[in-house]
Parts: C-alpha cells; structure tokens; sequence
C-alpha cells in the first residue's frame, strides 16, 4: 500500500507530515491556529477553533476528501473553558453527520498562544 504525505503550501513543518494518506485513510497530524506561520486568534477560542478546522480541510483536499470523510477527531484544550468555542465549530461542519470524537485537557501547547489542537482521521473508500 502506498503512503503519501500531505503538506499544503505554507503548512510545512521540518520532520513531520501534516497529513498522511495510506490505502483509504488519511491521518492529519494535529493542528494548531496557524496561518502561513502566524498564530490566529490570540486569545480567541472560536478563532482558533475555526483556523484549526480550515486547516484539517486543506490537508484533506490534498487527498481529494473533505471534512465530510472525517470519521474521528482529538481535541487537546488548554482550559475546559475553550470546549465550548471548539464544540460549537464542530457542531457547525459536523452538524448532520458527526464524527466520533476525543476532548483531552493538557498542561499546555507548543505555544502559550495555542488554546488548542486538533487531529483528525478521515476515510475516503466510501464514497
């Protein structure tokens, strides 16, 4: 089975793939609110929430997915207050049909200014 990795222009990042395809499953590393190298939203957990999911969705187009192939997704949220900002950006592209899902409260990020991080799986065979 082949592997391809994913990296959208300007979501590079030295040693890591931000996605990785093999057979039908892609695996989209977990995604911060970064924009061509600049944090979105400090201090905004819907900003932040939005930028990470606009982010899975570059990796999965790379594919040829969209975030309607996502079947699992993991929240690591530096505060349970910012659960809710995350929630209501899933619940708005996941409204219909929702993924399963993890939310993890960690001691903190690779940034101060990062309140979350994303991750996602999706399967692309059953289309």
């Amino acid at each position: 089975m082949e592997r391809r990795n994913l990296n959208p222009p300007g979501m590079k990042f030295p040693g890591m793939s931000q996605g990785v395809l093999k057979g039908d499953l892609i695996h989209v590393s977990g995604q911060v609110s970064l924009q061509e190298g600049k944090v979105v939203g400090i201090g905004d957990p819907v900003a932040q929430a939005r930028q990470c999911f606009a982010n899975i969705e570059a990796v999965l187009q790379l594919a040829g997915a969209t975030l309607d192939d996502v079947v699992a997704l993991r929240c690591y949220l530096v505060d349970a207050e910012y659960y809710q900002a995350y929630a209501g950006g899933k619940n708005a592209l996941f409204d219909a049909n929702p993924p399963c899902g993890t939310a993890v409260i960690v001691k903190g990020l690779l940034s101060p200014d990062f309140l979350m991080e994303v991750e996602a799986v999706a399967q692309i065979s059953t289309r």
